[in-house]
């Protein structure tokens, strides 16, 4: 991004991608701001439907972690119209819609193309106060950090395409990967977070490397604290990971200091690429107890999973 030609100045864009935050805000006045987002990927699960759920639930929540509410939403689609039914086309812009109206936006249209392969996710507009949004940029020294949602969804879809997950194993990691983030965005209004992001492609490290750069301070996370998918651990452990987990430890490899004792499965699983994953929140320590109490109904597998700290040799420490 940082090779990205820069046009000029304007004052009133608030958050562009300087930091690689998750959606660019401009300033419309004093009492509201815009954030603009946009993320489309292929099919992680089989399901057309469900494959436009889980799309949908991504793309919305880069909204939700700038502290935003979404509310205009366009699809981007991609299919080869020789290769895939109409009714499949159908079924992954439904799963998008009813994902678009859960969260209480309008859907107003999109764009297809003709591709090799499908395909599909959301161009989304939310709006905030200028003073209610959150960047990855401002952490501070002392924060707790907050998660939403558990880990493995790569690793587990990886399993799923070689048909090694159980029904119940693929059902939670379905409706993990299908749910909004918006009742965990809602509680965190209650609050004053500094800083927020969530967790997708990257990984969880590599979005905290991210957090940690961009505010200028040192994260570090609590391995055993983190929250996984059910059979997650397990098929990590059998080297059922996605190629794109090795190349987040290798690209990271400079920001990230490992401490003994972290096993290799479970350290896999911190850099396994997640799809629509949850929200990483750094808010003071008690905020971040409260808050847990009370994302926790909507939220089960919500955890404390680290700390803010000084800054220091690497950007996350795992330990």
């Amino acid at each position: 991004m940082h090779r990205l030609p820069k046009g000029p100045h304007d004052p009133r864009l608030l958050v562009g991608y300087d930091t690689a935050d998750d959606a660019a805000v401009y300033l419309v006045n004093d009492d509201t701001a815009l954030i603009q987002t946009v993320d489309f990927f292929p099919p992680m699960v089989d399901d057309p439907y469900l494959f436009g759920q889980i799309a949908a639930a991504n793309a919305l929540s880069d909204v939700y972690a700038m502290g935003g509410t979404p509310k205009l939403a366009m699809n981007l689609l991609c299919f080869p119209s020789d290769r895939i039914s109409r009714e499949d086309v159908q079924a992954i812009l439904a799963g998008g819609a009813d994902k678009v109206h859960e969260a209480g936006a309008s859907l107003c249209g999109g764009h297809t193309i003709e591709d090799k392969e499908p395909k599909y996710g959301l161009c989304v507009t939310g709006f905030a106060h200028p003073q209610r949004i959150l960047t990855n940029s401002k952490a501070k020294t002392g924060d707790l950090l907050l998660l939403t949602k558990p880990l493995g969804s790569g690793i587990l879809a990886t399993a799923a395409k070689a048909q090694l997950l159980s029904p119940a194993i693929a059902d939670g990691l379905n409706r993990t990967m299908a749910m909004l983030n918006a009742a965990a965005a809602g509680c965190m209004a209650g609050y004053t977070p500094n800083a927020c992001t969530d967790i997708t492609g990257f990984g969880l490290v590599g979005h905290a490397a991210e957090m940690a750069r961009a505010s200028g301070r040192r994260l570090r996370i609590f391995s055993g604290e983190v929250a996984l998918l059910d059979g997650a651990l397990d098929m990590a452990s059998q080297g059922i990971v996605p190629g794109g987990a090795y190349r987040n430890r290798e690209y990271l490899s400079d920001s990230t200091i490992i401490l003994p004792g972290v096993g290799q499965a479970l350290s896999d699983i911190l850099f396994d690429p997640q799809t629509s994953g949850g929200l990483l929140i750094s808010l003071p320590p008690a905020q971040a107890r409260r808050l847990l109490e009370d994302v926790q109904p909507h939220c089960p597998q919500a955890r404390i999973i680290g700390m803010v700290e000084e800054p220091g040799e690497g950007f996350v420490i795992i330990e």
